[in-house]
């Protein structure tokens, strides 16, 4: 019994040695789901993204659940740094989108979005979620 414990141990040091780790990419997109209006929460989720981004990472943040208050600019005075950091990622090129249905569940209207923000359906989100090598994060 000694003997073959040690011939499995044995198989999987070596297994091991020649496995490669896994590791990220240097480009690997990021998205990132913000299902919180916590101010404090969001604006960890949205600096993450966008250190992230300045690394060279493609960047999705999705506004989801009462994250997509944080997309609404009847919003904009309790969430002006947001707004403004999420406006600056657009116009460097990260694509932010936001849940139709907790659209319509907190009452935020296509008319009230925070411009460069696109409402998501299942292609786009899908798209961007299930892109090669995207690494999801969620706050």
């Amino acid at each position: 019994m000694k003997i073959l414990a040690r011939l499995f141990l044995l198989i999987a040091l070596a297994l091991g040695a020649i496995a490669s780790p896994a590791m990220a990419g240097d480009t690997d997109p990021l998205f990132i789901n913000l299902t919180t209006d916590d101010q404090h929460r969001a604006n960890m989720g949205i600096s993450f993204g966008k250190n992230q981004m300045e690394r060279g990472h493609p960047l999705t943040i999705f506004l989801n659940d009462k994250g997509v208050l944080i997309g609404a600019k009847a919003n904009a005075a309790k969430y002006a740094d947001h707004q403004k950091t999420l406006t600056d990622l657009i116009v460097r090129g990260a694509s932010v989108l936001i849940c139709p249905m907790c659209m319509k569940h907190y009452g935020v209207t296509e008319g009230d979005l925070v411009p460069g923000v696109r409402v998501g359906n299942p292609d786009l989100t899908g798209a961007a979620l299930f892109r090669d090598n995207t690494k999801t994060l969620t706050w």
